[in-house]
């Protein structure tokens, strides 16, 4: 009877040493995970202009000096500083007294002058009737008729004077010499101005339309010589006597607190030579400097960008689909085994969140543009379609 239970219990064991063996084997066994998920697109397909990027600097079209061009008292002053004027306005007054006084002066010796003149034509009248009769010399004609050639040409000498004592009064009334904005009163009134110099008073600064001056790179300047032959060609121009603003090539600018490019202007003058110490060229574009107020003020910095060709069906990608190392820039694309495969791509142009692949990629791969940090070049992947995220 024992060891009939004996034997039961052994049975017992080697039954439960099975079922925990059994049980390792199955807490060992691997069991591979599924390939992460990525976000795929294809690449959006469209057209597209190709631009050359600058930074420029705003410039007046116009800026004048206001200087005294006659000495005397500042009388007062007849604007309000910083706003705008129109050419003509009148800025300052200058004391007008004693160029009064001179013009009136210079008027009565006018009016002696023609006496003068009156009276030697009178006496040379004379003579030429009593030189007939051989009443008087030749010598007393002559000089009598010098005498009244001398006494005309005091009259032009003394209306002369009269002009320059009228400028001189004229220049008292200091008006604005071009249409702008006006700056401060650079001298107060009661002040001597124009004694031995001409005195800066103010300055006037023309806004509209607004220059901005960029340099441009030889090869670019080689792309925009092509471009400007193209537009002249096909409008009918002869490029060696049509100016860069009949052309009509445009010109977009954005200011540092702006996005885009919301300024539209026109490309205006370009230097006629390259400067060889840096190898650039000067060019300068026209904004119409519209808003009220003025938007555009002289001395700001700018992004410009100039259009340079077209690209019909070029491809583009979001942006943050872009990744870089040592080898460059590159995209990860799934193939058709869901593999991932690194591609070295050339970028172009950037346009509202997506960039241009000039080289690198065809327009049916499916270009990873989420999971990235998932993904590894030779691992396989489960690609979702996101078509519109290219």
């Amino acid at each position: 009877m024992t060891r009939f239970v004996h034997s039961r219990y052994c049975s017992f064991l080697i039954m439960l040493l099975g079922l925990l063996l059994n049980a390792c084997e199955s807490k060992n066994e691997f069991i591979a995970p599924p390939p992460p998920e990525v976000t795929v697109s294809l690449p959006t397909q469209q057209s597209v202009t190709e631009y050359l990027e600058f930074t420029g600097t705003t410039q007046s079209v116009g800026y004048a000096e206001v200087r005294a061009r006659v000495s005397g008292i500042l009388e007062s002053m007849h604007f309000v500083p910083g706003v705008h004027v129109e050419q003509g306005d009148l800025l300052f007054i200058i004391d007008p007294e004693p160029y009064e006084a001179e013009l009136e002066a210079a008027k009565a010796e006018l009016v002696s002058a023609k006496a003068e003149a009156s009276r030697t034509q009178t006496e040379l009248e004379r003579a030429d009737q009593l030189i007939k009769k051989n009443y008087i010399s030749k010598t007393d004609h002559l000089r009598r008729k010098t005498e009244r050639d001398v006494a005309q040409a005091s009259i032009g000498l003394k209306a002369a004077k009269v002009h320059s004592a009228e400028i001189q009064l004229e220049y008292t009334q200091v008006v604005a010499p071009i249409s702008g904005r006006v700056s401060r009163n650079m001298v107060d009134i009661g002040n001597l101005v124009g004694e031995g110099e001409a005195t800066l008073l103010t300055t006037v600064t023309q806004y509209k339309p607004m220059y901005v001056y960029f340099h441009l790179n030889e090869r670019d300047l080689l792309s925009l010589m092509t471009l400007r032959q193209e537009v002249a060609e096909k409008e009918g121009h002869d490029t060696d006597e049509t100016s860069d603003n009949e052309l009509n090539i445009p010109l977009d600018m954005g200011l540092a607190d702006e996005d885009g490019y919301p300024h539209k202007g026109v490309l205006d003058f370009g230097e006629s030579e390259l400067n060889t110490s840096t190898g650039t060229i000067e060019l300068r574009g026209v904004f119409a400097n519209a808003e009220k107020p003025a938007r555009l003020l002289p001395g700001l910095f700018t992004r410009l960008r100039l259009p340079i060709g077209q690209t019909p069906d070029a491809l583009l990608i979001s942006e943050r689909a872009i990744a870089a190392d040592q080898s460059g820039q590159y995209l990860l694309v799934v193939n058709k085994e869901n593999k991932v495969e690194k591609r070295l791509v050339t970028l172009g142009q950037r346009l509202d969140g997506r960039v241009v692949i000039e080289q690198g990629i065809k327009a049916n791969d499916k270009v990873i543009i989420n999971g990235l940090q998932k993904a590894r070049p030779g691992s396989v992947v489960n690609p979702q379609t996101d078509s519109t995220a290219g």
